[in-house]
């Protein structure tokens, strides 16, 4: 029988707490149990926010892309040659779950007095609509087939407000070229993915219109899509194609460029990494706080403990073992406190979650919700860690124990 934790348990079950000890434990309690919630709801909301972000980030470019190397930094680049042997090494690859491909033109969509600029992005019936899936407000997918070119769009809710479209409207396309030209599209669809910048931008069409306005053939395209099966790895997936492909030269003299989403989009993902930053800011703050708590805790049950302390060394219990019977109690109170935590963190997160109460300015942080991630096994880590820190911490106050003299401590007051 564990005689330190029985004694441990005693004292903790409240029946033999001191009258001096018992609220200012309670109030211990409370405070690790705050910080624990602050600590589960930071990580929640800002492994949330990454996770939406990214998403739909790569929703609309995929985690790779393959495109003429030239000096180009729009979205209209020179074309590169669609090639089933470049597909067959990419796919190759390891790590390559998906390559699709894809076209972009500049245009302009007019109803009316009302205007908006637009990238056109191309794409044919083998690409993945999940994202869009998704993400659809009205209407449905627009269905494409390489024997005819269709004229259903997918627009944005931006664009579809600005122009005053709904589902099955015709919209007329103008595009500034020599000479200009002009398509007419009829709405199959209107999506929107809370990304200001991309929800402007891109209108979803039949790659075979681009194709034919670029005065390009049926094996030219602007580039490869191309998605793996870990976003972590993209450098190294990136390397493994360049390795493969980058650099075979065409006969115009031109490369194919291989680039990462957080490549062509570093704002945003700098942006996200510096929330890692606040995160870090964040535990450290509240670890100390916790810490600080249960260490007064430990004070607190030692002095008011000093006569019990004196009697135990009196009939031979050594310090070692009195030691134990303290960071157990300790331990039993931040066990409390982190379980508590949990459930006001997860609590809060879950209600969340489930009605989206707090709501954010679309236009600075890209989502119109505070987003929450429940992910258990970083949870789970954030948890593990602070009991062991809290375990770490509580060996340095319980040396005073040693300190107590037995004589002294049985007629202490």
């Amino acid at each position: 029988m564990n005689t330190e934790l029985f004694i441990a348990k005693r004292l903790f079950s409240g029946r033999e707490a001191g009258k001096f000890s018992r609220p200012i434990l309670s109030f211990n309690v409370i405070g690790i149990a705050l910080g624990v919630a602050v600590m589960v709801i930071s990580v929640i909301i800002v492994t949330g926010f990454k996770n939406e972000i990214t998403e739909k980030v790569i929703g609309f470019g995929s985690h790779i892309q393959i495109t003429n190397f030239d000096s180009n930094r729009s979205y209209e680049t020179l074309p590169v040659q669609k090639d089933e042997q470049t597909i067959h090494d990419i796919k190759s690859g390891s790590g390559i779950t998906e390559v699709s491909v894809f076209a972009n033109k500049y245009g302009i969509l007019k109803k009316e007095l009302d205007f908006q600029g637009v990238v056109l992005k191309g794409v044919d019936k083998g690409y993945n609509w999940s994202f869009f899936e998704k993400s659809l407000v009205d209407g449905h997918i627009p269905q494409y087939s390489d024997t005819a070119t269709s004229n259903d769009i997918l627009v944005s809710e931006y664009v579809a407000s600005a122009l005053k479209l709904n589902v099955g409207d015709p919209i007329g396309a103008f595009f500034i070229q020599k000479p200009p030209r002009m398509r007419r599209f009829n709405i199959a669809g209107i999506y929107k993915t809370t990304l200001e910048e991309f929800d402007q931008t891109f209108v979803m069409c039949d790659i075979q219109h681009v194709q034919k306005l670029n005065g390009w053939t049926n094996d030219q395209i602007s580039g490869y899509e191309i998605t793996t099966d870990n976003y972590k790895m993209l450098d190294y997936y990136a390397l493994q194609l360049f390795n493969k492909i980058g650099n075979q030269f065409f006969e115009e003299g031109s490369k194919l460029k291989i680039s990462t989403i957080t490549e062509k989009y570093p704002y945003i993902f700098d942006w996200l990494n510096l929330q890692d930053i606040n995160v870090w800011v964040i535990l450290i703050i509240m670890i100390t706080v916790a810490c600080f708590n249960i260490i007064a805790g430990l004070l607190i049950l030692v002095l008011d403990r000093t006569q019990m302390i004196g009697i135990l060394k009196a009939l031979g219990t050594t310090n070692r073992s009195i030691k134990k019977v303290f960071i157990y109690q300790s331990l039993l109170l931040a066990f409390k406190g982190i379980v508590i935590g949990n459930l006001i963190g997860l609590g809060i997160c879950f209600v969340q979650w489930k009605f989206n109460l707090l709501k954010l300015d679309q236009s600075a942080y890209f989502l119109d919700a505070v987003p929450v991630n429940f992910n258990i096994p970083l949870l789970f880590l954030l948890n593990i860690g602070i009991f062991l820190i809290i375990f770490l911490i509580l060996l340095l106050p319980s040396i005073i124990i040693s300190k107590i003299d037995p004589a002294k401590s049985i007629r202490f007051e």
